[in-house]
């Protein structure tokens, strides 16, 4: 196994791609959320694509245009339909004993995935995909509310720290009211998120990090308890914690052997 970088084209820019080599015939593909590079946040791309190439399967990541390496202006992630479709072509041509491509997508780059209708893909797994019309997500939906005081709860450590004094009753106060609003009513986004979805025919996998604002908010509103939605009930978005990064690797790798 070894790591290959290399450049490809999209609409006449040159993009960066990574290549952890493996002799399998599933790859899998890593796209990006958010404006994060190929490494991903804090370099876990990197360290996941090396641990499921040493499992034999080959990982392909990319910067999309304007991100990192890659030329071209930063259009955001609805409009990088194209440069999935070209990172795609690329990973099938340095890697052409793959006959299947599963796509792994975190935040916007889920979304990127379900708005593209999983274009090229033979596979997806959706991580904590991102719903909001407005880039700000700091006003959590009641729903989201209503799932983390849930979980808080049903945690023996959450219970002492409210029998000792240890939570702002302040803030329980304002959390108590959010989460007695009425439900919001489905963003725009998730409606074309749900619509482009539905125009894909391969299996699809959903994984939730329980301490995630952004993956609390899709789970409430998504409201499909299909047995393909996941939860990582410690994990933070980017699964930066030791055992959650061992799960996240676990659910990818059982997705490539399906």
């Amino acid at each position: 196994m070894s790591r290959l970088s290399l450049t490809f084209e999209c609409q006449g820019k040159a993009l960066a791609g990574t290549l952890d080599t493996a002799p399998g015939s599933t790859g899998l593909l890593i796209v990006s959320g958010g404006n994060e590079i190929r490494s991903g946040a804090f370099g876990g791309q990197a360290e996941l694509a090396a641990q499921i190439a040493k499992a034999g399967f080959p990982v392909f990541r990319y910067d999309r245009r304007g991100i990192g390496d890659s030329d071209g202006e930063n259009r955001g992630f609805r409009m990088a339909k194209k440069d999935l479709a070209a990172a795609i072509e690329a990973f099938r041509g340095i890697a052409p004993q793959i006959n299947r491509v599963i796509a792994f997508g975190n935040c916007d780059a889920a979304s990127t995935l379900m708005l593209a209708k999983g274009r090229d893909c033979d596979g997806l797994i959706l991580s904590n995909p991102w719903i909001f019309d407005a880039q700000d997500d700091t006003a959590m939906t009641p729903d989201a509310v209503r799932s983390r005081y849930s979980e808080k709860l049903r945690n023996p450590k959450e219970l002492i720290r409210l029998l000792t004094g240890k939570v702002s009753f302040r803030k329980l106060a304002s959390g108590l009211r959010n989460a007695a609003r009425p439900a919001a009513p489905q963003s725009s986004l998730l409606s074309e998120m749900r619509a482009g979805l539905g125009g894909f025919d391969g299996p699809v996998r959903f994984l939730i990090a329980g301490r995630d604002r952004t993956g609390q908010a899709f789970d409430a509103q998504w409201q499909d308890n299909a047995p393909d939605m996941y939860r990582c009930d410690g994990a933070s978005h980017a699964y930066v914690e030791p055992e959650s990064r061992i799960w996240l690797e676990a659910q990818i790798l059982e997705a490539l052997r399906q």
